[in-house]
């Protein structure tokens, strides 16, 4: 047999958390054609790739990104994918963009992901070609899409798509029994295409952006039993996934949605909520939720928690950010666009009072811990103030309130004042706890979303560093076998798609990875530009010489941490279906996208 592509002498795993071995691998038409012990014959291959002390991983699924605006005019998506992402899915968090027309989905995405509005309408405007989830993968699968992707379609947007923005975000509204059918229609039609669930979300901070009804909450947070029921009676049924975000705010609903997952005399749901996360505010959190996934999968659920496998460190610009929507205060500063309104805000005496109020009050569930202590400047024209935390700003200033320093400081600099702060996950061994429980799924990078805020392309890359560190350090918690399955197979098992495994007959969706380079720089600190923002400068990760090479579909897409001249440029990924396999694009098939998307540069 002659091999397209060969790759010898690397530590194989295969995406099942089976002991790796040393061995070659032949890639034929986009799969693996053979796995082999002894070296595999050459002849008429004029690809033959050493990894000799390298690992050869199946590429990683990324369950929870943004990027269905990105995908449209960056479908290379070079940011996942040179990290060693081959699979990422789409319409997350209750939004996607199948129903919604762009001025909608403009204010859907805008304020909640922090994705430019004003870029979101004009990429819809020239690029939407599609009215329902069938027209909607051919478009993908239409463009030079780098990493596979699968989708789940938004509740939000079939809502607002059905009953228009205003009345889908009117408490006092309950859809008619026609668009109630209706959105049970698009349900079922983008699970007939392959979807792969639903998504939802009841979290009361996420605010609307726009003017029609700015700082409204999703659509989907004001729907009712009924209207939810239906829907998650087809999803149900069909066998697909439910993922939801609950109200953090009521414990209640977070534990009503887990044992909602029971499935008794039926089907249990399959339900993925965000978030198990070590939470500075709440440190007891991690067993609440431990304890109340337990008790839901022993009764018969099939529940998960998504959770990112590392510290969640977060930037802000000034008062832009969205932990501030959470409690009152934030929220009216964030609602106002104008600049001079929202200094005129922030230097009102009354406002700060209320400001201090809330920072304040210790008690309830939360995201933001609240520590103007915890919190440090990187970045302002005053560099005095750099490195220090506001609490510390306001002691050098006489003692001052640390919320009147960090409102004093957004006034005097505004958006140039740049600061971060880890919000959870900063507990090593509760990071440790939940990488190994069954209870969760590793995910929640949110890539694509919060481009000045995070940046956890590379989280599958920060596991493995932490779980090798471990090894070394004689006390190992899971092995890199069963850290790279939980990456992968066990995922793509999960959501019933064709990816995440490296065995013969298997998509040639792979990484091969520097075991020696999974070290301190893959928690560096980098940015850069994204042309089709403008060239806005987001939070970016930066680890070349630990990701050696990926291949998609059997080509070559990065090549010592760098996109290869073929990715975004010639199609490699293709939209995965829920429940069927997927063959990898044909070689005419990849051509015609590479001609296509010339033409269109």
């Amino acid at each position: 047999m002659a091999f397209d592509t060969i790759i010898r002498n690397g530590l194989w795993f295969d995406g099942t958390g089976a002991t790796a071995e040393v061995r070659d691998l032949g890639i034929t038409d986009g799969r693996v054609a053979a796995v082999s012990a002894t070296p595999l014959d050459a002849d008429g291959c004029d690809d033959v790739v050493d990894a000799s002390g390298k690992w050869v991983v199946p590429g990683f699924l990324d369950i929870h990104t943004h990027y269905d605006i990105e995908v449209l005019e960056g479908a290379g998506l070079a940011e996942s994918v040179r990290h060693g992402v081959t699979t990422v899915a789409l319409g997350s968090c209750s939004i996607s963009t199948i129903h919604a027309d762009p001025v909608v989905a403009g204010d859907l995405f805008g304020r909640v992901e922090a994705i430019p509005r004003d870029h979101v309408i004009a990429s819809l405007e020239a690029n939407r070609t599609w009215n329902t989830g069938e027209e909607y993968i051919r478009a993908i699968e239409d463009r030079a899409l780098g990493p596979n992707v699968c989708s789940f379609i938004g509740h939000s947007d079939i809502r607002a798509s059905t009953m228009g923005l205003e009345r889908s975000t009117d408490d006092d509204i309950k859809p008619t029994k026609a668009e109630l059918r209706r959105m049970e229609r698009l349900l079922v039609e983008a699970l007939d295409a392959g979807f792969i669930g639903l998504s939802t979300n009841q979290l009361r901070f996420d605010k609307l952006d726009g003017e029609l009804c700015r700082s409204r909450t999703l659509p989907s947070t004001y729907s009712k039993f009924l209207e939810k029921r239906r829907l998650k009676g087809i999803v149900r049924r069909r066998g697909r996934i439910l993922q939801s975000a609950p109200d953090i705010k009521m414990p209640l609903d977070i534990a009503f949605q887990a044992l909602g997952s029971i499935g008794l005399r039926r089907k249990p749901l399959k339900t993925t909520l965000l978030a198990a996360a070590d939470v500075k505010s709440n440190p007891v959190s991690p067993y609440v939720l431990q304890g109340l996934a337990t008790v839901a999968n022993r009764l018969g659920a099939n529940v998960r928690f998504q959770h990112l496998p590392v510290p969640f460190t977060v930037y802000a610009d000034g008062i832009d950010f969205v932990i501030f929507e959470e409690f009152g205060s934030g929220e009216v500063a964030m609602h106002l666009t104008d600049c001079i309104e929202r200094d005129e805000l922030m230097r009102d005496e009354d406002y700060r009072r209320r400001f201090r109020k809330d920072y304040d009050q210790k008690f309830g569930i939360r995201v933001w811990h609240r520590d103007f202590f915890d919190a440090e400047i990187t970045d302002c024209p005053d560099p005095s103030v750099i490195g220090k935390s506001f609490g510390q700003v306001g002691l050098d200033r006489g003692g001052i309130h640390p919320v009147d320093a960090f409102l004093d400081l957004v006034l005097e600099h505004g958006r140039k004042l740049r600061w971060y702060t880890t919000i959870s996950n900063h507990r090593p061994e509760i990071l440790r706890k939940f990488a190994t429980a069954d209870f969760i799924q590793l995910g929640f990078s949110d890539a694509g979303a919060h481009l000045r805020n995070m940046a956890f392309y590379n989280m599958g890359l920060r596991l493995l560093k932490h779980v090798r560190d471990a090894e070394r350090a004689g006390t190992p918690f899971m092995s890199v076998e069963r850290a790279v399955h939980r990456l992968s197979g066990e995922i793509a098992d999960w959501y019933d798609i064709d990816a995440g495994h490296l065995r013969v007959g298997d998509r040639a969706d792979l990484t091969i990875l520097d075991p020696e380079h999974l070290d301190e720089s893959l928690d560096g600190y980098h940015e850069d530009q994204v042309a089709q923002y403008g060239g806005l400068s987001r939070m970016v990760n930066r680890n070349n010489e630990t990701v050696r090479a990926v291949f998609i579909s059997g080509k070559r897409v990065i090549r010592d941490g760098e996109p290869t001249d073929i990715l975004g440029v010639r199609r490699t990924g293709s939209f995965l279906r829920a429940g069927r396999p997927t063959p990898p694009p044909t070689a005419s098939r990849a051509g015609v996208q590479e001609r296509s998307s010339a033409v269109a540069r």
